[in-house]
């Protein structure tokens, strides 16, 4: 990254462990998504507008003011497709239509339309990697039809003692065995990296790629803003089909996707360079309707940190930051048990971007268990100052702003084919329906998202308490927090301020903002379930009295308060937001 670093060594009070604390000059933002706020949307957990039980399109329209209020910028809406709805909406079956439970085409213009008036972006999921196997392609795939035969990746397989087999090894990542379908009317197999019914698309055909460019035409041509793009890592695999490698990891049986160490099939370059191409299509296409407007690139993908930077330079413009969710490698949940752990994925993102690029952070999405969940319900302004104070582009799932926490469901209620392809003594792990329920509104019916008693996935019991409206009416809350750190996103220091994010002692998160001529901003987060006492002497240019901007709900502080910057107490769990006071 092309900053200029002053590099200090803080010696914890534990003399175990030594860190850097690094200033780090961020990026110039130029451009409206640097320093966006992304908001996404679950659209059949949103907002249920004809009482079907169902959110859709203009349930999601009659919200949109609370996307305004809350200070975002830009809507992203996960798939809203037509689709078999195997894999709640991942399995397209039309890329260029709506599904018709969340609406029509016309109701998305509409929707579109009203969030351009009120000021917002919109962004779509776009999963090009497969299509549903309910598709025109796959079944024209199937019969011969061309030019559509080689649309998929097939494979006669192997044949061992007379008994017809799958080409190799390859499993697929719900955890149900092998990666290959059988189809007795082509008379070969299919590859599926996912569900048996998400068909991968040959990225070998160059027909495959238009049509992949075509599809973002198309949305381009109604107005969208962008995408973000679903399984980067998945698109291509060798076409050799070698048998992948064990990995060694434990805990996994031999049907388990993480058994093998994926190295034919995911994080292949040659992902890169197709993404290289929906680049040049979306740079072309804004070169050509020359309208002025700026469309991004967004991308997924769970891999270590030198993988997903490396999206930076083919073309994505934020490559999502995944590693508060998951490990180093992309496969288990982070462990982000102490002060030092926040403090090292903060700082090895920053350090490891390419000069230029933009940083991102993300806490939650609809495949990961809610920040309420995972981190504690005493965490959840922490981690939202985090999120919306640090620099760069902030993303929030929808709930998340009101500490909305999983929901249980049990092995009947369970829809996630992800866990569906399991059994009901483990299926919980990898059931994602927990974090995708609705959107509590209110303390009435169905927690205000419908009308309806009986919803697709079960309203959470606590809605009669957690929930939006109620947090608007208390005069603090987590929803009121997020409302004053997004606001503080506009302030000249947080939007190109210098980070410095150190640990101090062994359990308060701390990070400075600094920019000449303007007062310094800090926020102390303290990780550990005691009262910590700290001092900013750490931080070089810190002014000797602060006051509170914002605090947390649980930590008595209140806004206003003033400290000196030589002694900060922090109760358990407590998250404070500090600028300096040099004018008194």
């Amino acid at each position: 990254m092309n900053n200029s670093r002053a590099v200090l060594l803080l010696l914890l009070v534990s003399g175990k462990a030594l860190i850097d604390a690094t200033v780090i000059n961020v990026t110039e933002p130029t451009e409206w998504w640097q320093t966006a706020t992304l908001y996404q949307i679950w659209p059949s957990s949103f907002k249920d507008s004809d009482g079907d039980g169902i959110g859709d399109l203009n349930g999601i329209t009659s919200k949109l003011n609370h996307l305004v209020d809350m200070g975002v910028e830009v809507l992203w809406l996960s798939p809203i497709y037509p689709s078999p709805m195997v894999d709640s909406g991942y399995d397209i079956s039309n890329f260029v239509d709506i599904y018709p439970t969340f609406g029509t085409l016309q109701d998305f213009d509409y929707l579109l339309a009203t969030a351009k008036k009120l000021g917002l972006k919109v962004i779509l999921d776009y999963v090009p990697n497969h299509t549903s196997d309910e598709h025109e392609w796959f079944i024209k795939s199937k019969a011969g039809i061309e030019p559509y035969t080689d649309y998929f990746v097939w494979n006669k397989g192997i044949v061992v003692n007379g008994t017809r087999k799958p080409p190799n090894n390859w499993l697929c990542a719900f955890n149900s065995g092998s990666a290959w379908e059988w189809v007795e009317e082509r008379e070969a197999y299919y590859l599926h990296q996912f569900s048996v019914h998400q068909v991968d698309l040959n990225f070998l055909n160059p027909r495959v790629i238009q049509e992949t460019k075509d599809i973002m035409t198309f949305w381009f041509d109604r107005g969208v803003d962008g995408f973000r793009i679903d399984s980067m890592p998945y698109p291509v695999e060798d076409p050799s089909l070698p048998d992948e490698p064990l990995s060694g990891l434990p805990g996994y049986s031999e049907t388990d996707y993480y058994y093998l160490d994926h190295i034919y099939t995911k994080d292949r370059i040659e992902n890169y360079h197709i993404l290289q191409t929906w680049r040049e299509h979306v740079d072309n296409y804004t070169a050509t309707v020359n309208d002025g407007a700026i469309r991004i690139i967004f991308t997924e993908a769970y891999a270590n940190i030198s993988s997903v930077m490396k999206y930076y330079n083919f073309g994505s413009n934020v490559p999502f930051n995944f590693f508060f969710i998951k490990d180093k490698n992309g496969i288990e949940s982070a462990t982000v048990n102490t002060a030092i752990d926040v403090v090292n994925i903060i700082n090895t993102w920053m350090e490891n971007m390419p000069d230029g690029a933009t940083a991102n952070w993300v806490f939650g999405n609809h495949d990961n268990s809610r920040v309420a969940t995972k981190y504690g319900s005493d965490r959840i302004d922490g981690i939202n100052f985090l999120l919306y104070l640090l620099p760069g582009v902030a993303v929030t799932y929808n709930g998340d702003e009101i500490g909305m926490t999983d929901t249980y469901l049990t092995w009947e209620e369970t829809q996630d084919p992800q866990a569906c392809s399991t059994d009901e003594t483990r299926y919980q792990p990898y059931s994602r329906d927990p974090e995708r329920t609705p959107y509590q509104w209110d303390n009435t019916t169905s927690a205000g998202f419908s009308t309806n008693s009986i919803t697709k996935l079960p309203v959470n019991q606590n809605y009669l308490t957690l929930n939006l409206a109620t947090e608007k009416e208390v005069d603090v809350s987590h929803y009121k927090n997020v409302q004053a750190a997004i606001k503080l996103r506009s302030n000249e220091v947080i939007r190109h301020g210098t980070l410095d994010a150190q640990v101090i002692g062994e359990s308060v998160v701390a990070f400075a903002r600094e920019l000449d001529g303007h007062e310094p901003v800090v926020v102390l987060i303290n990780w550990d379930n005691i009262t910590s006492t700290c001092s900013l002497e750490v931080f070089e240019n810190i002014p000797d009295n602060m006051k509170v901007l914002i605090s947390d709900i649980n930590s008595g502080i209140t806004v206003g308060d003033r400290y000196t910057k030589t002694r900060i107490e922090l109760p358990a769990y407590a998250a404070v937001v500090l600028q300096g006071i040099t004018d008194e």
